[in-house]
């Protein structure tokens, strides 16, 4: 990895930094508050930690996939901008199939690994329930994402089919 890769993954892991702390501050609050006296904004705080939740698994999800393609030995392009949806780009053209499912199977095991982590320690029931339970069902539309749009692609790259294309992929020269 480049100095400006090394410069640009750390730029994101202080992003994903700072939205651990923002959950585990609403986290507080949601624990703080007394539901019966605010009763709309304890709702308010319970969707917004819910949903900072289940985008703490995403990008779990994402660094799973970075670690895997890093430790496959993976060429990647590191974004550039915090505001990025991706963590990375995956370079096709310089890596190959093994590196692929490497760089695959990393995000779903980490994947696995939060969604085990928050049934474990996620409330359901109280005044933070509501949260915990957001958190589950977002975190679970993105696990069915997962299958629906990356199991199939892993698979199909197993079975011998070529690397994919698309806004996750980038194709440099000098296959591997």
């Amino acid at each position: 990895m480049s100095e400006l890769d090394t410069r640009a993954a750390r730029r994101m892991a202080v992003r994903d930094v700072l939205v651990v702390g923002l959950t585990l501050a609403a986290w507080v609050f949601v624990a703080m508050l007394d539901p019966t006296r605010s009763p709309r904004l304890a709702l308010v705080l319970a969707l917004v930690a819910g949903v900072l939740t289940a985008l703490n698994s995403y990008l779990v999800h994402e660094w799973g996939h970075l670690i895997g393609a890093w430790l496959g030995g993976a060429i990647v392009e590191v974004a550039d901008r915090p505001s990025s949806v991706f963590l990375f780009r995956f370079d096709t053209g310089r890596s190959s199939r093994r590196e692929f499912l490497a760089m695959s199977f990393g995000g779903f095991a980490a994947s696995a690994l939060s969604v085990a982590l928050l049934v474990a320690v996620l409330p359901l029931d109280g005044a933070a329930g509501t949260a915990g339970k957001v958190a589950l069902g977002l975190v679970a539309l993105g696990v069915l994402a997962t299958f629906v749009l990356e199991v199939p692609v892993a698979w199909r790259v197993a079975r011998g089919a070529p690397l994919p294309s698309g806004a996750a992929y980038v194709s440099s020269s000098g296959a591997h």
